[in-house]
């Protein structure tokens, strides 16, 4: 299983009330989890085949990691409904929060 890390989500620019945005972001972590689904059945894969301990661990770290990812994404979405009253530079800062969170976190 080789690690590969996640296509880039798009920025959460669109209006965080609308329709769109809310579909486009559950399709965005629902593909999230169905690769982490399959990180975890590959791993299962490599305990069972007897894989070097340092194998199964690298591979650990990086499902870690992915479901980290998904899991700030989700957050994303629940900080955007929340300031979606805000001022467009307001709003601007906490896309901007966001998407760091997502990245480094």
């Amino acid at each position: 299983m080789s690690r590969t890390s996640a296509p880039p989500s798009s920025p959460a620019t669109c209006p965080p009330t609308s329709a769109r945005y809310r579909s486009e972001h559950q399709r965005d972590v629902v593909n999230r989890l169905k690769r982490i689904e399959g990180q975890v059945r590959a791993l299962i894969e490599m305990v069972e085949a007897g894989r070097p301990c340092e194998d199964v661990a690298q591979q650990m770290s990086a499902a870690r990691k992915a479901m980290d990812k998904a899991f700030f994404r989700m957050m994303a979405c629940s900080v955007m409904e929340s300031v979606a009253v805000a001022d467009d530079q307001t709003l601007r800062e906490v896309e901007r929060s966001t998407r760091i969170l997502e990245k480094y976190a």
